[in-house]
Order: C-alpha cells, then structure tokens, then sequence
C-alpha cells in the first residue's frame, strides 16, 4: 500500500507510561522500513524527551488514540511543534491474537503512514477551556437535580405530599414550609399559611399535603439536602458567570442560535462550546449531524439494510439538542420544528420523533454560523402550504373514519 508518511509515529498510552513506535526508511534496504519502539513515562519531563525524540527523527505524523483523558497530556505538549492527530480507538482495531501496548502502537503507526485514519475534531485551547466550563456546569445541574429528588423521597417518607400541590418544592413558599418543618413546626394549617402569590388559594390544599409524620430524622436529612442544593446552585452560578465571559468573542453567534425555538442561552452556550461554532470543520450539515451522532446510521449487508438507530457522537451536545427538541416540541403548531415533531410523533414515536427535530436543530445551526443570520422559521403551517392536497386527504380520512363525507369548497375572493 502507498505510503503517505515516510516518517510517521504513534502513542499507545496509559496512565503511568505510553509506548511511542516511529516508522522511518531503511536507507539502502529499497521499500522496507526502520521501525523503533520506546517506553515513556507520562511525566512532563519524560513527555519533553519524547517530543525532542520525535523531532529528532523528523516525524511528519503523530497518531494517538482517544484512551479516556490520558492523551490530552501528550496531545497538548506535542501540538505545538508536531503534526498531531487523535483517533478514535474503535477506528483503529487490532488484529486478532496480538494485543499488546507495542503491537498497539506498531499497527497504529502502520494504520497512520498508509493515511488510513480519519482525525477526530480537537478544538483550540479557548474552546477547550470553554468546554470543560458548561460541561461542568452540566455536571453539577444533574447532580442538583438529582439531591431535588433526594429531598422529594425524604418528605414522601414522611407522608409529606407537597410536590403533589406545588409545582416546584423549591420556590419561595416550597422553601418557606420546608424551612419551617426543619425549624420543628408540624401544624398543616400554620405551615399552609406560609404559601406566596399563586399558592394561597391552594392552601385547603396544602393543609391536606403537609399532614405528615415529619420527625427529627427527617428534618436532619431535609436541612442537608438543601444545603447541598445550595451549595450546587451557587457553584452553577459562579459557572455561568464565568462561561459568560469566556463567549463574548461568541456573542454574534449566541444571539443567532438563541431565535432558534428551544434553544436557550444554555443551550447555545453548550453549542458553542461543542463544536467550536467554527463551521468551517464540517464541509455540510449532513456531517456536523453525523459528528454529533444524531442521524440515521447505515448498517446494510447483501442488499438488505438493517437497524438504523444512530451511533454513539457527542453525548454533551446531544443532551443539550435533547432538551432543545423537547422545548421545540411544546410549541405547538407556532413552529415549523414544533409542526414538525406532531407529524413525526404518531408514526416513528416520541424519541424518534425528537432525534428528528435534533437533526433539524443542528442543520440549521450549521447554515446559521456558515452564513451568519438568524434562524428563519418556516412557520407551523408550512407542511401544509407545501402539500396541501395531502391535508386535505388526511382531513378527509379522519371525518370518514367518524363517519361523515366532507366536501371542499373554496373560499370566495374579497370583493
């Protein structure tokens, strides 16, 4: 096979060392090849003498593999003054029967020089930084939610059926009551009478839902989850403040992404962050969706294809696409993605439906950073105007199907 890169290396690396394989030319042995394997600790300084080996040997190509977070060590200090590039390690399979850390290395770098890799998308240093920000901030609003429902189980233990009348058990009366019940307060009527604004005239009902065995036990577990939910909500705070600094060379990108319905500031900061809102890394929005890991997969053998489903991509920004769809979703036939998922939803099904409107999202942030502009909503009646003999059938199939004939006149023009 041809060979692209004469003077190619790869990593095969581990938490405490990493095996390092460079393939060059054999000078007077015609076509063969002088390959060299050494052992590297992952220390900084042990990481300098590999890259001052590298560069002594002229290397044209560096190939690693995405193994957890212990690339990005090597990766980060190589990038500078080597061609790097990071692959996916299911991409680059071994052979049967010959599984070790330099037979890794060896097939890697023999993959590498043959150009037989595809390089995985590894943003600049700000992206990067901006990534580890929402992605933690993602992290710690999970973990919010999650101690939520810790306290919900809590109060259930106690016959406390707040969450069935509040809305949100930690609004301001939510909060009030739970403070009062820790406080050591347990008449319903007392606490009832605690409800703000809206709540009031739920108060018949409040005093039914805060009859309860609420004991010290309790109250001990309830005061610590609330401080914990504190704690997560101050530090998402100090997160947001901090990622909303670093978008500000983004602030023209952010303001287009938000007109896109569902998709909030967090949202499009997480956007942002993921792929760099540099569109220029993905030739077409057919490739940024299949980056991301959220269009129809190809899986098709002697002539017959089979699952379909869609294969793992960027489970960050799929959360986000996720929870814009399901807010695109609720806008009812307002929007053209809102159209869109009721007239997915009774044929593929609700999540195959909200891929679907992912996939819409995501091509259209694609055209929006390309072109720079807004998002231009196609309406809720645009499957309608495009086709509307067909809504027309349909609207006759369901008067049929309750057993009426319909007839279509249409309307006279104004005078």
């Amino acid at each position: 096979m041809e060979l692209l890169h004469d003077r190619c290396a790869a990593l095969d690396i581990g938490k405490k060392d990493l095996k390092a394989c460079v393939r060059t030319p054999n000078p007077g042995r015609g076509r063969s090849r002088r390959q060299e394997t050494r052992t590297f600790a992952t220390t900084t300084n042990a990481l300098l003498e590999l890259r001052d080996w590298l560069v002594a040997e002229r290397v044209t190509l560096v190939v690693m593999e995405a193994t957890g977070d212990y690339w990005r060590g090597a990766f980060y200090l190589l990038e500078d003054c080597l061609p790097v590039i990071l692959v996916n390690a299911a991409h680059a399979k071994g052979l049967p029967g010959r599984k070790t850390d330099v037979s890794d290395a060896a097939w890697l770098c023999q993959l590498g020089e043959c150009g037989l890799l595809t390089a995985s998308f590894v943003p600049p240093e700000p992206i990067r930084h901006l990534r580890d920000l929402t992605r933690y901030r993602t992290t710690l609003t999970a973990d919010r939610t999650r101690e939520a429902q810790r306290l919900e189980k809590e109060l259930e233990d106690a016959g406390i059926k707040l969450s069935s009348v509040a809305t949100d058990i930690l609004g301001v009366s939510g909060r009030a009551m739970l403070a009062a019940l820790i406080d050591g307060e347990r008449d319903p009527d007392a606490l009832a009478g605690l409800a703000k604004a809206r709540m009031r005239p739920k108060i018949p009902q409040l005093v039914q839902a805060l009859t309860g065995s609420f004991s010290e036990h309790h109250a001990f577990l309830c005061r610590l989850h609330l401080e914990r939910i504190d704690q997560l909500t101050k530090a998402i705070g100090e997160l947001s403040t901090r990622i909303e600094e670093q978008t500000r060379p983004f602030a023209r990108q952010r303001e287009h992404l938000v007109t896109i319905p569902g998709v909030g500031q967090t949202v499009a900061e997480v956007i942002i962050a993921e792929t760099g809102a540099d569109m220029t890394r993905f030739p077409t929005a057919g490739h940024l969706a299949s980056w991301a890991g959220i269009c129809p997969g190809h899986h098709e053998s002697a002539g017959k294809r089979r699952s379909g489903k869609t294969r793992h991509g960027n489970h960050w920004l799929g959360g986000a696409l996720g929870t814009a769809a399901m807010a695109a979703a609720r806008t009812r036939d307002t929007t053209y993605l809102g159209a869109r998922y009721r007239r997915l939803a009774p044929r593929l099904g609700k999540k195959k439906a909200l891929v679907a409107i992912e996939h819409s999202t995501l091509t259209a942030v694609w055209h929006m950073l390309t072109n720079d502009t807004d998002y231009q909503d196609l309406g809720g009646d645009y499957f309608t105007r495009r086709d509307p003999e067909r809504a027309l059938r349909r609207l006759t199939h369901q008067a049929n199907t309750l057993g009426y004939t319909v007839r279509f006149d249409p309307i006279p023009e104004a005078a």
